[in-house]
């Protein structure tokens, strides 16, 4: 199965409320939202804060599960080697911030055994900032 397909079932399963489906095709100790500078983690976006192994991306989707999400829609799926590009819409509320509707990039990185390493959210950081009702970074 390629790289893309896995994620394309990731996504479907998000939309059930699967998120075993997402654990069980993760690297052991997968590094979520791994970045050197991001305004959003400097801001304390709560969501956006660095998580590693299965265990931090577990709570990654536990919080999003509170959410109250309008709309999730992935618009393209994009492959290169050993990556994969994902355009979304998300129109969502988490339960102590404001609402936001954000299009995305999701980029997931796999290793040579097909389970992702790594997987960043590129979005509209001010919009998130705004949203977590915390200070700008």
């Amino acid at each position: 199965m390629s790289n893309a397909a896995k994620v394309k079932e990731m996504y479907e399963a998000f939309g059930k409320g699967e998120i075993q489906t997402i654990i069980d095709q993760l690297a052991d100790e997968v590094a979520w939202e791994a970045w050197s500078d991001n305004s959003s983690q400097r801001a304390g976006v709560p969501w956006f804060e660095p998580k590693s192994g299965k265990d931090g991306v577990a709570e990654f989707f536990a919080m999003v599960g509170s959410w109250e999400i309008s709309e999730f829609e992935v618009l393209a799926i994009l492959e290169g080697g050993n990556q994969v590009g994902v355009e979304v819409v998300i129109d969502a509320q988490p339960p102590e911030g404001g609402r936001f509707r954000d299009e995305e990039l999701h980029l997931w990185t796999f290793d040579e055994e097909g389970k992702v390493t790594r997987m960043r959210h590129y979005t509209d950081t001010a919009k998130h900032i705004e949203a977590a009702s915390v200070e700008g970074g």
